[in-house]
């Protein structure tokens, strides 16, 4: 639950702060924000394993672009780009992670976040702002990469899924 939580935060958060800041603020999302849900994605993928993986997380997704929707309808584009961007990304890397499935996790989470990064960067800000921006799909895709790599560190630290849901 604890996992699912600062999930559906991150990705509220970078969706409203797309709203405020607009297109150069995806990049800083990208860093802090999505990165950690890139990384975040794959324990869920290691958590929910065969208990409805696909549902569950199409059902996550879903939910934080309704909420971002609610918290303020301006934000109708930017929740439509979110859901699809992170859907697509979402499956190309569950398909990669689950093939690496016999490498550690810090393998699997930062060689399927390549193909999530990628997916998602040029997704996003196409949809959400109409036009496609290179410079910007490129800074997000560079950030969501040394997001990820920093956040999959600090997960790896909790490898017991137990300390963490636990808050011990």
């Amino acid at each position: 639950m604890f996992y699912v939580l600062i999930y559906l935060v991150a990705i509220v958060l970078a969706n409203m702060i797309v709203l405020w800041f607009g297109p150069a603020s995806t990049i800083i999302n990208a860093f802090f924000l999505i990165g950690l849900d890139l990384s975040l994605r794959d324990k869920l993928h290691d958590l929910w394993s065969g208990n409805g993986l696909i549902i569950k997380m199409g059902g996550l997704i879903v939910t934080g672009s309704v909420i971002t929707y609610l918290l303020n309808s301006d934000a109708g584009m930017i929740a439509v780009a979110s859901v699809t961007a992170f859907s697509s990304a979402a499956l190309f890397d569950s398909i990669i992670y689950a093939l690496l499935r016999k490498k550690t996790f810090l393998i699997r989470s930062n060689f399927s976040n390549i193909g999530g990064a990628l997916l998602d960067s040029a997704l996003f800000p196409t949809i959400a702002f109409g036009i496609f921006l290179p410079w910007i799909i490129l800074g997000q895709f560079t950030a969501k990469m040394a997001g990820g790599f920093l956040w999959s560190l600090l997960l790896n630290k909790y490898k017991d899924k137990k300390v963490i849901l636990q808050g011990n």
